[in-house]
Parts: structure tokens; C-alpha cells; sequence
């Protein structure tokens, strides 16, 4: 456990609480932590659970290291997102995003890694509202979001930075289902321990399969842009 996240087991499940205590943001720190709870999961068994703090998943990259003006630590920054977001989207064993309120930016890219995606009631904002803020959204970025968002959509939340309700996001494809908040957990680990069932290596084979060229096309873009910075 750490002051910004913590992991923890019940049963089969891993769970990774993202909680700050402002607005959970992807800093250095922050994707450090959350890489090491990975690589402390087991890869052939189970299921995770990865949820925010009541009222809110993730805010996305930390905004005071994008505005700092210390190119190198954005950069180390967002490489980092970026990493995390690959190993997320391709981990071998299901993720189950528990929603717990708003998901913004790299908040709401991050839910669009995992297999299941449930949210809550409630005035909530998922929303990819990169270009309203003056940047562009990657290529690493984008393989991942359109493999999830409906093709009606696409423009919309992505071109447009358009705000979904959680009832909103399901029709976009952003969310699979919603619930009232005191049944999130519940219903999130009920969805990984069913998960949870599916056996290795079957289930990371046909991901792999399944998910090939997205992964090549984001480590093509990767390598390409190593010292990306998401901005105009």
C-alpha cells in the first residue's frame, strides 16, 4: 500500500484502488506504483479489479507536470501512460474497471483497457477531452479507444471531446453497464470472479491473437514518438 494507491486481495481477485485523495491523476509516481502492483499480479490466475476513489476514477496525466515546463519529466510522464496503458490493454490475465465516478483523459483511456467496464449512477463525466485542451491524442491512444468505442461515436468523443453520462457511455460503447454506487464493488467482483474462471494459457493466446496488430501499430507508434508530449 502507498499514500496514492494500494493493492489488495479477495480471494482469486487483485484489486487496485487508485486514491490520491484529489483527482487520483496519472503522475510519475502514481504509473510507478500502479507498474509495480503489475508486476506483482499473477499472470496465470484470477482476475483484477482496478477502481478509483468514491466520486472519481482518474482525472488522466498530471496537469501540474504538463504545464511545468520540464519537458523531460512530461516526457518521462507520459512514456510511462503510455506503457501502462499497453500493459493494461494486453494484460494476460481479465480486468474488470469498477467506474467509480468521473474518468477523464487518460482516466477514461485507462477503463477502455479493461474487458468489463461498469460504472455508476450518478452526475458523472467520461470524457476524452484532449483536443478542447489544446492537445492531440496519440496514436497509442487511439488503437486502444476505437477498439472499444462504437463507430458512431467516434468523432464525437474523440474529434469533438463530446461529455457522456454514465447511461451515455454505455450506448457509446465506453461503459458496459451501470449501477446504483453502493453495488459497484459488488458487481465488479462478481464480473472478475466469473472472469477469474477462464483458463490460462487460453484465454491470453486468444487475446494475443485477437489484439496483434492493435499492439504492433501502438509499439510501431511508440517507438516512432519516444518522446512524445501530448500537446498542439
Amino acid at each position: 500500500m502507498t499514500d496514492i494507491a494500494k493493492l489488495s486481495k479477495e480471494g482469486d481477485i487483485s484489486i487496485i484502488q487508485l486514491n490520491d485523495g484529489k483527482a487520483n491523476a496519472f503522475s510519475f509516481d502514481m504509473l510507478t506504483t500502479v507498474q509495480g502492483f503489475l508486476s506483482e499480479i499473477p499472470k496465470d490466475s484470477g482476475a483484477v479489479v482496478i477502481t478509483g476513489r468514491e466520486g472519481l476514477f482518474s482525472g488522466g496525466f498530471d496537469l501540474k507536470t504538463l504545464a511545468s515546463g520540464d519537458a523531460e519529466a512530461a516526457v518521462k510522464m507520459t512514456n510511462l501512460g503510455f506503457k501502462t496503458l499497453l500493459d493494461l490493454y494486453s494484460f494476460p490475465r481479465p480486468i474488470v474497471a469498477a467506474v467509480s465516478g468521473h474518468a477523464v483523459a487518460l482516466g477514461l483511456f485507462t477503463v477502455c483497457c479493461a474487458d468489463i467496464r461498469v460504472g455508476i449512477e450518478g452526475k458523472f463525466v467520461l470524457q476524452a477531452n484532449e483536443v478542447r485542451n489544446n492537445m492531440d491524442i496519440p496514436v497509442q491512444i487511439l488503437e486502444i479507444v476505437k477498439d472499444r468505442l462504437d463507430k458512431k461515436h467516434y468523432y464525437k468523443a474523440l474529434y469533438h471531446s463530446a461529455t457522456y453520462t454514465p447511461s451515455e457511455a454505455v450506448t457509446a460503447g465506453l461503459l458496459d453497464e451501470v449501477v446504483p454506487a453502493d453495488k459497484l464493488m459488488e458487481t465488479a467482483l462478481a464480473r472478475a470472479n466469473d472472469l477469474a474462471t477462464l483458463p490460462h494459457p487460453h484465454y491470453e493466446k486468444t487475446k494475443q491473437y485477437s489484439q496483434k496488430l492493435v499492439v504492433e501499430r501502438i509499439l510501431e507508434a511508440l517507438n516512432k514518438h519516444g518522446n512524445y508530449l501530448p500537446q498542439a
